[in-house]
């Protein structure tokens, strides 16, 4: 049996929900289960053809690199670089980059994944009107704003954006297993390709849109997940060798000494704290530390604080 949906023409009561919202139409919403299964078909749609090449940052999520190895494509890394207090987006240098290499495919995070920080306003304008030759793929899972304003905005002016967001971070709704995207005009191919004959889960669908509907509860996580990273980059940094770094998504990245982390690990282990040490080459000597309750967070920064008072390596 077909949902009423299908039947008036358009995907489901999600996807019409989101056009909306974001005031596009609907046939421009696309759905998965979640952001990778969207990035994956982005990158499967266009990776495809002559230029196979990938544009992402260099740290960056893993799945990235993934995907296009998938399709036998070539990843090119870009510099995200470590500032004063946060780190930025190179933008003379992505764009020396972009221009070198000419990409079928770049990817943008915003916030970005594992460093936090996202790119200004006036860069993105800034890169979008340069690469109009691209398709480009703002990744905005670690997104924590319910102003859809700008993305309408994006997505109305530039015909190749692509727009990635989740039900899996703001919305804490990681087993619904819901992202959407919002396509620019020009993009017919993955609007034909993402289509889902049989439809969507109608129960996470409703989930979702009952988080929707709940602008006021999630604001107010929003304003809590803000205090608390300011928290942590004020406490933190009082702690001699440590480094933690401005965010705006659900995390803070923290630069400790290397040779401290296993004892590190181990101290908070045993007060049944757990957060990422990080592995990845340009990150190997830092965690991410995923924001919790306040009462959670507080609980965090004393460990840390009572750590470092007393080690020595």
């Amino acid at each position: 049996m077909y949902s009423t949906a299908y039947k008036e023409g358009y995907k489901s009561l999600l996807s019409n929900r989101l056009a909306n919202e974001f005031r596009i139409t609907e046939d421009r919403v696309l759905l998965g289960y979640g952001a990778e299964d969207l990035l994956k078909q982005v990158v499967q749609t266009y990776l495809n053809r002559k230029r196979k090449k990938l544009l992402i940052p260099d740290h960056s999520w893993w799945y990235y690199k993934e995907i296009s190895n998938e399709v036998k494509g070539t990843s090119i890394e870009y510099p995200i670089v470590e500032g004063k207090d946060s780190y930025e987006y190179d933008i003379n240098k992505l764009m020396e980059i972009y221009e070198n290499e000419n990409p079928e495919v770049v990817f943008l995070a915003s916030p970005n994944n594992p460093t936090g920080n996202s790119i200004s306003d006036e860069q993105l304008t800034y890169v979008l009107d340069k690469m109009e030759n691209s398709i480009v793929v703002l990744d905005e899972a670690y997104w924590f704003s319910n102003n859809n304003s700008k993305a309408t905005a994006l997505v109305n002016k530039y015909p190749n954006l692509i727009i990635i967001r989740t039900f899996s971070k703001l919305y804490a709704l990681a087993g619904i297993r819901i992202g959407y995207a919002l396509v620019g005009a020009g993009l017919k191919r993955i609007k034909k390709l993402s289509n889902r004959y049989l439809g969507y889960s109608r129960i996470s669908e409703k989930i979702a849109i009952a988080a929707m509907d709940s602008v006021n509860y999630y604001n107010d996580i929003a304003k809590k997940m803000t205090d608390d990273r300011e928290l942590y980059f004020t406490e933190l940094n009082k702690i001699d060798g440590l480094k933690a770094y401005k965010s705006d998504a659900n995390f803070v990245l923290v630069k400790v000494p290397k040779e401290s982390m296993n004892k590190l690990k181990e101290f908070l282990l045993k007060k049944g704290l757990v957060v990422k040490f990080m592995n990845e080459k340009l990150v190997n000597s830092h965690l991410r530390i995923s924001l919790g309750t306040q009462e959670q967070n507080r609980r965090v920064i004393n460990a840390i604080t009572e750590f470092y008072k007393t080690y020595s390596s």
